[in-house]
């Protein structure tokens, strides 16, 4: 080869290997996701915790959470999931009435899994919780949750109707 074409060669490779992005999680896109459209609810104690999932449409799926009780609403929260590099991320802000902010940065996740009606994410930040994960089975849709501690719970909430 000669020196003109190696440093073109050369140049071309660092070009597309630095233009190349990978995926931090298993290959997905946000397609396979369509399944947690929909509205679900559920007792916690005297409460009702109700998630809104939106359908997955130009890469991101998102939900509206609330939690009701006998004294008004505790809780509200944003998640995201959206195709970055191949893969899947999840964002999660939680908010307290008046949309303050429970934490100064949303929770950052990356996917874990994904397999049929079943996705899990895992945290990549310092703080809140270690995993997200979600199933549906038939009108069942359950959230699975494991705290910094290591203590897992699992919220099952039914599929409902945002008209009734």
């Amino acid at each position: 080869m000669n020196t003109t074409f190696k440093s073109l060669f050369a140049a071309g490779l660092f070009t597309l290997s630095s233009s190349m992005t990978f995926a931090a999680g298993p290959a997905a896109t946000i397609d396979q996701l369509q399944w947690m459209t929909g509205n679900y609810a559920g007792a916690l104690g005297p409460n009702t915790l109700e998630e809104n999932w939106i359908a997955a449409e130009a890469g991101s799926i998102a939900a509206m959470v609330r939690m009701t009780g006998p004294t008004g609403t505790s809780m509200f929260e944003m998640i995201t999931i959206e195709d970055v590099d191949g893969s899947l991320v999840l964002h999660l802000q939680q908010f307290d009435p008046g949309f303050k902010p429970r934490t100064p940065e949303p929770l950052k996740m990356e996917l874990a899994m994904i397999m049929g009606n079943h996705v899990h994410f895992n945290n990549v930040g310092d703080s809140g919780m270690k995993s997200l994960g979600y199933t549906l089975s038939g009108d069942t849709f359950t959230i699975h949750i494991e705290q910094p501690t290591g203590q897992k719970m699992d919220l099952v909430l039914t599929k409902r109707s945002l008209w009734n």
